[in-house]
């Protein structure tokens, strides 16, 4: 079998394909594609088609590369990378349920999106100037190539071409695939606007914290492995100096601003210095190099590159506290849950521990019918949710932690004893738990009528939610909020509050569930800081999403996102609309506001009979104050709940990119 080599690097391919004359960028359900036709984007930026990786291979590939370019070494994302094809007859179409497949001559799938989503005709499979496949249907995306990323060095994802343009990231912005999003900024930067992560235009690149003012400042470096180095432009060569000879020569050029090794396979031989913004930073596929960029003394994160004794002492100290905290920390947390982190067997004693019934895993075995594929309700990123019914009828839902979730053992700790002490009719019951050999499961009270995003985002079900039911959800998912922010035992912070973790009952009332991200707060505190920014992306409040700095704003944020999608029916990531070209659902609900035309964003399947246009305006309105871009411009979880009870509490306008009210 031929393997195709696919690296960033070394990546030679040569391609035997016939352009149309009449190139078109979709097919339709009535449509196929075969070899050797291809789809090429509006703009001509990008082809889509079959391809050979030699001239005597006997493998073929469907997959999509740079038109514009010499096409040796530009494919960018691969569909059957695994599953080459034999035979030279392929065909791509879109099938009865919506789904693309590809062929082979015995009819055989190769390869197909595999969308679980319940597709509308019309549907149709697109080549955007982007360079991303998205398959769509009248409601909206509902597979895209940008949304499966592989491991570096495979190169499948879409995204790739994203790190080739050197300029993507902008100026001095990193550039890593296999993180989103793409770009990042150094240790010692920052993003130059602070619009750049909820708008996914990087170009603006990043700026420094502390400037390097000559003769002033104290200087240092941060040294980053594994990279492809910045582009030539503005740098001197010098093959006779070694890499501490180029360390000193750019200490004393004012103008340098990071230096490298020019031939780090000979030991460091060599020096490269660049005079300007770096530009074309990315974390390499493969034989990254070391690049050392100059920052402020207090920017230093590694001190053996530093050049004052103090940075050392202040590391020592601070490591000393750490280590103090650490060990406090642990003996603290070892005395008061020692039954639950030690004594898995001890079923008794971790009772008491938890103050929460344990069940047997038999008996959950039993209740979900050893969890059969039938009783499957969803999986997230802890793992599969299962419908039981135990002995005595009671209904129950089972979420039960992946064995290869990387994430699952801290956040089962942390929901257990999270929701073990919450009671509040907005927020989903815990039953109990089960800890028996590898299985660790959560036991809740079972939702029969699903999560929200199944009713707001499908045309068809969202009628069942008619504009009360959608009111008082959008009122049980506040006051659940503030239950969390100020009304619990614990200050709590959800962190990841969407559609998905909102389940309903069986009177349509919501809850909200998963909270295996939260984080909790004690006394006056209202805000933290993290360096693990977890939650789902198009949620995320921009602080969070950008410096990991959390509070009950972010979540304020997430309602804001979560109720603006509950009045239009649309998704704020992936949302489109072809007369809004490159905003998302805030943008576009921004864009009415200042219009004077807001009630456009209202879900058309609504209908005016049953729509409260007063209500659906106020929501529209304080959806926007809650997604203002500063924290102290959004309101709290409690004055949202009196606006949204009465005109007459509101009169703030919500703010716009540039921090200016809406008159």
């Amino acid at each position: 079998m031929d393997v195709l080599p696919f690296t960033s690097t070394g990546f030679c391919l040569f391609f035997f394909l016939i352009n149309f004359s009449a190139a078109l960028d979709s097919i339709t359900q009535n449509q196929t594609l075969t070899k050797p036709e291809t789809l090429v984007s509006k703009n001509g930026s990008f082809e889509l088609g079959f391809f050979s990786p030699s001239t005597n291979s006997e493998a073929l590939f469907l997959g999509i590369w740079h038109k514009s370019k010499n096409p040796l070494g530009n494919v960018v994302w691969v569909a059957n990378q695994h599953n080459p094809m034999k035979d030279f007859t392929p065909v791509l179409k879109i099938n009865d349920l919506g789904n693309a497949i590809l062929l082979a001559q015995n009819n055989s799938v190769l390869w197909s999106t595999n969308s679980s989503k319940q597709a509308q005709n019309p549907v149709f499979l697109q080549l955007l100037d982007s360079g991303s496949l998205v398959l769509r249907d009248e409601n909206g995306v509902l597979w895209q190539s940008f949304d499966f990323k592989m491991e570096k060095g495979v190169l499948i994802s879409a995204q790739t071409d994203q790190c080739d343009d050197s300029g993507y990231c902008g100026p001095n912005g990193i550039c890593d695939i296999s993180k989103s999003p793409v770009c990042s900024c150094p240790k010692g930067f920052k993003f130059r606007s602070q619009e750049t992560v909820s708008t996914l235009d990087f170009s603006s690149g990043c700026v420094r914290n502390k400037d390097l003012n000559c003769g002033e400042s104290d200087f240092g470096f941060n040294q980053f492995g594994g990279v492809r180095l910045p582009d030539g432009k503005n740098s001197c060569f010098d093959k006779s100096l070694n890499l501490d000879q180029c360390r000193e020569k750019c200490l004393k050029n004012c103008s340098c601003t990071a230096y490298a090794s020019s031939d780090s396979a000979k030991g460091g031989v060599g020096c490269t210095i660049w005079l300007s913004d770096l530009i074309g930073v990315r974390e390499a596929l493969d034989d990254g190099q070391i690049l050392f960029i100059k920052v402020d003394s207090s920017e230093i994160t590694d001190a053996k590159h530093g050049n004052k004794v103090k940075i050392v002492a202040i590391m020592v100290a601070t490591s000393i506290f750490i280590i103090i905290g650490i060990l406090l920390a642990v003996y603290y947390i070892r005395r008061n849950r020692r039954n639950f982190a030690e004594n898995n067997g001890d079923e008794e004693a971790r009772e008491d521990d938890l103050d929460l019934p344990l069940f047997n895993l038999s008996t959950i075995v039993t209740a979900t019918d050893n969890f059969s594929s039938n009783n499957k309700l969803g999986e997230g990123g802890f793992g599969p949710v299962y419908k039981g019914t135990l002995e005595d009828g009671q209904e129950i839902a089972v979420k039960r932690l992946s064995q290869s979730s990387g994430q699952g053992a801290n956040e089962f700790k942390n929901e257990v004893i999270l929701i073990a002490k919450l009671q509040h009719r907005n927020l989903v019951r815990l039953l109990g738990c089960c800890i028996q050999g590898e299985e660790k499961l959560l036991i809740y009270e079972y939702m029969p009528n699903k999560s929200l995003d199944y009713y707001i985002f499908d045309e068809t079900q969202g009628k069942v939610l008619d504009w009360p039911k959608r009111f008082n959800i959008v009122l049980g998912i506040a006051r659940g909020l503030i239950y969390l922010h100020q009304d619990s035992r614990l200050r709590i912070i959800h962190r990841d509050l969407k559609a998905s973790n909102v389940l309903l009952d069986s009177e349509m009332n919501p809850k909200i569930s998963d909270f295996g991200m939260a984080r909790t707060f004690g006394g006056e505190q209202t805000e933290g800081v993290t360096n693990r920014v977890v939650g789902t992306f198009g949620y995320m409040a921009p602080e969070y999403a950008i410096d990991g700095q959390f509070s009950v704003k972010s979540d304020v944020f997430s309602f804001g996102i979560l109720m603006l999608e509950i009045v239009s029916g649309k998704r704020n990531r992936g949302f489109y609309n072809p007369s809004a070209h490159n905003i998302n659902l805030i943008g576009h609900a921004w864009e009415l506001w200042k219009g004077e035309r807001p009630l456009e964003l209202i879900d058309e399947s609504l209908g005016g009979d049953t729509c409260t246009l007063s209500e659906a305006l106020r929501c529209i309105h304080v959806g926007l104050l809650c997604v203002q871009q500063l924290p102290e411009d959004r309101p709290s979880m409690s004055s949202v709940l009196l606006m949204l009870g009465d005109d007459s509490k509101y009169n703030v306008q919500p703010k716009g990119s540039h921090g200016h009210a809406m008159p």
